[in-house]
Formats: C-alpha cells, sequence, structure tokens
C-alpha cells in the first residue's frame, strides 16, 4: 500500500498519528507530495484522488481512498484486534464523529481558511480574501476557549480514552502555528492537555 501524502500538512499527520497508534505504521510505502510546486494538480495524481487533496491510500490493487477519516475507518476496520480510535461500543462511536464533526467544522476548516487567506501560500491557484482569513482566525481562538473549558476535570477530548477526536484535535492544534495561534498557559486546561498527548509516541511521526 502506499499512502500519498504532505508530512508538514495536518491531515497526513492524523493519518500517521493514527497508524501509529494502531502499530501499522510499517504497513504502508509513503509517497512525498509537494503541495506548493502543485504535484497534487498532476494528471497522475487527480486520477488517484479528483479533489486533488492528501492524504490518498492506494491499495496494493490500485484502489484509491481519499479523505482522511476514510482511510482511518479502513485501517480501524481492517485490524479490529489493534486499538480501536473509532470506538467499541455504538454509544462511543456515536459520541467520537460527533466530535471528529465538530473540531472539523469549527476548529479544522477555520483553521486552514484562516492560513488559506492570510498567507498568500496558495495565490497562484486562488484569490485570498485577508478579511475572512482573519475571521476565521477569531473563531479558530473561540473554539480553542471552548476546548480549554470542555477540559475541565478531563483527561481526553470524549470517552475517557484517547480516540481519533484527540488525535484530530492535537494535529489542529499544533498546526495553529501557521496563523500565530499556539497553545499556551492562558488555556491552560487545553495546554495540559496538550502536553499529555504530545508526549504519546505517535506524536512524534
Amino acid at each position: 500500500m502506499k499512502l500519498y501524502e504532505t508530512k508538514t500538512a495536518p491531515n497526513p499527520r492524523r493519518v500517521r498519528m493514527f497508524l501509529a497508534e494502531k502499530d501499522l505504521l510499517d504497513q504502508v510505502e509513503y509517497v512525498e507530495i509537494d503541495l506548493q510546486k502543485g504535484e497534487n494538480l498532476t494528471p497522475e495524481f487527480t486520477a488517484k484522488n479528483p479533489m486533488k487533496k492528501v492524504p490518498v491510500l492506494e491499495l496494493d490493487d490500485g484502489t484509491c481512498i481519499a479523505e482522511t477519516m476514510a482511510i482511518c475507518r479502513y485501517f480501524e476496520l481492517a485490524h479490529p484486534d489493534s486499538a480501536k480510535l473509532l470506538g467499541d461500543s455504538p454509544l462511543e462511536q456515536a459520541e467520537i464523529e460527533q466530535w471528529l464533526r465538530w473540531l472539523d467544522y469549527y476548529f479544522f476548516i477555520p483553521c486552514g481558511m484562516g492560513f488559506q487567506h492570510t498567507s498568500g501560500y496558495f495565490k497562484d491557484r486562488m484569490t485570498p480574501v485577508p478579511e475572512w482569513g482573519e475571521l476565521c482566525i477569531t473563531d479558530v481562538k473561540k473554539f480553542m476557549a471552548f476546548l480549554n473549558d470542555h477540559l475541565v476535570g478531563k483527561s481526553y477530548i470524549c470517552c475517557d480514552r484517547f480516540t481519533a477526536a484527540d488525535i484530530t484535535a492535537f494535529a489542529v492544534a499544533a498546526f495553529a502555528r501557521v496563523v500565530k495561534i499556539r497553545v499556551d498557559e492562558s488555556l491552560p486546561h487545553l495546554f495540559s492537555w496538550y502536553q499529555r498527548i504530545s508526549e504519546r509516541p505517535s506524536a512524534a511521526v
């Protein structure tokens, strides 16, 4: 299997952390895609993912799976005996899915839009709207404050254990540095959680 990724991007990091937690890192070959050079826009890559995004998992038979959580769900179901990161019971699965949606919509997307619209990184292929980017960055800060309040007395985002929700929240919190936001002592509960997740071996992959 091949995983097409950009190592500095948050979505591929989510997949790598997921694989590391399930002890499956050595199950795939990693192929680096240079987004700034537009390697994701080539006909060869577009044939693997018409949305032209990373990551993409290519199975041995040539089947390609795009989207971070679709890839993670594939490995969760293909390796049910390793760590269950998407929930065991119906309630756990529902709770994790709820948090994944919240984290995507209210944390990840605003962070990504803040970066794209204020950095000029993709100005050759999009029209940045800096004012929109700044509003998105404000929304990121608001959601981080929400997470800080949520984590009072909690070690993990949900289910009283480490799950894919923690992976997503951690990857986005780390990525937020690109919009000059860092998790620090001003949000003590979020900071404590962030430090705890940073100590996991999967955070270093």
